[in-house]
C-alpha cells in the first residue's frame, strides 16, 4: 500500500485533523479546570456558585471526543463568552483573578483557532475528495 492510499483510507485522520483536535479537547480541558479551580481554590467568590460557568463547557466535551465536525462549529462561538469574562475579569477583579484572566483568554484564543481550523480543514478535504458539493458548505 503507497502513502497516498494509505491517506485516502477511511477513517485516517490526516495530522492537521489530529492536531487541531487534541488543541481542541486539551483548551476545552484546561478551561474547565481552570473554571473549576479559580472559583473554587484560586480566587473564590461569595458562595462560590459561579463554578457553575463551568457546566456548559462539559456539553461539547462528549463532540469533540467522538470527533463531532459539528461541535467544532459551535464550540467556536460559545467559548466568545469565557473570552469575554476573560477580558473583564483580568481589568476589573483584584489579584489573584487578573493573573487567571489572561490564561482563561489564552485558552479561548486557542480553543477558538483550533476549531476552526478543524472545520475549515475538513470540509477543504471533503471537498477535494468529491463528497461535499460546494453549496453544502453554507
Amino acid at each position: 500500500m503507497n502513502e497516498a492510499s494509505v491517506q485516502d483510507a477511511p477513517g485516517h485522520a490526516d495530522r492537521v485533523v489530529r492536531t487541531t483536535r487534541a488543541l481542541s479537547i486539551a483548551s476545552l480541558l484546561g478551561l474547565i479546570v481552570l473554571g473549576v479551580a479559580w472559583e473554587l481554590v484560586l480566587a473564590p467568590t461569595g458562595n462560590r456558585t459561579l463554578v457553575l460557568k463551568v457546566v456548559p463547557l462539559l456539553f461539547p466535551l462528549t463532540g469533540l471526543l467522538k470527533h463531532r465536525m459539528y461541535t467544532h462549529r459551535w464550540v467556536s462561538l460559545l467559548v466568545w463568552l469565557y473570552f469575554t469574562e476573560g477580558v473583564v475579569r483580568a481589568t476589573s477583579d483584584p489579584y489573584p483573578s487578573w493573573v487567571l484572566a489572561p490564561l482563561e483568554v489564552l485558552l479561548c484564543l486557542v480553543l477558538f483557532t483550533a476549531s476552526a481550523v478543524h472545520v475549515r480543514w475538513r470540509i477543504k478535504q471533503a471537498k477535494a475528495r468529491g463528497e461535499l458539493a460546494p453549496a453544502q458548505t453554507a
